[in-house]
């Protein structure tokens, strides 16, 4: 049983039960916003003693899977954030010396940002101990019941307005 944050519980205790099981999806609901607050919780506790943030961290990686170096709009556009926050993370990972802002090349109006070998060494075994620890939240779940999982979150996302609008596909 997970327990629900005080908020979740003061709702569930208004809900009642109109014998459709709204309180029960309520329940399950708000166990699954738990769970995500707990692991959101848990990864920028292990990211903060390294002094990164989540999104310090997946510029970090992408950097890191782009062989340690891309311009900052691709950074932007990898990463799902606007120019402006990937400004603000730069700064913060140039301080510490993660990475480093260059010239580009052959158009010196651009920049490349490029992991500095600290940097780099960082980013891989961070890549590979988070990924290990998410990997295992689920360890010990079969297959079978991941898949399970897998097709019982889907439906559930489906009903909402972010997978309905997936499912009446790109506007014409």
């Amino acid at each position: 049983m997970i327990n629900l944050d005080q908020k979740y519980a003061a709702l569930l205790g208004h809900a009642g039960d109109d014998g459709a099981g709204f309180a029960e999806g309520m329940r399950l609901c708000f166990e699954v916003l738990a769970l995500a607050s707990a692991i959101d919780g848990d990864c920028a506790a292990r990211l903060g003693v390294h002094g990164l943030s989540e999104g310090k961290f997946v510029l970090l990686f992408l950097l890191e899977q782009a062989d340690g170096e891309l311009s900052p709009h691709e950074l932007a556009e990898r990463a799902g954030v606007t120019r402006a926050t990937v400004t603000g993370l730069l700064d913060g990972l140039e301080r510490a010396g993660l990475l480093r802002r260059c010239a580009h090349e052959s158009d010196r109006r651009k920049l490349i940002v490029q992991l500095t070998p600290e940097g780099r060494q960082l980013a891989k075994a961070l890549t590979l101990e988070h990924s290990r620890w998410i990997g295992t939240l689920f360890s010990d779940f079969t297959s079978e019941e991941r898949a399970l999982l897998r097709r019982l979150l889907g439906r559930a996302y489906m009903r909402t307005d972010a997978g309905s609008r997936e499912m009446e596909g790109p506007n014409p």
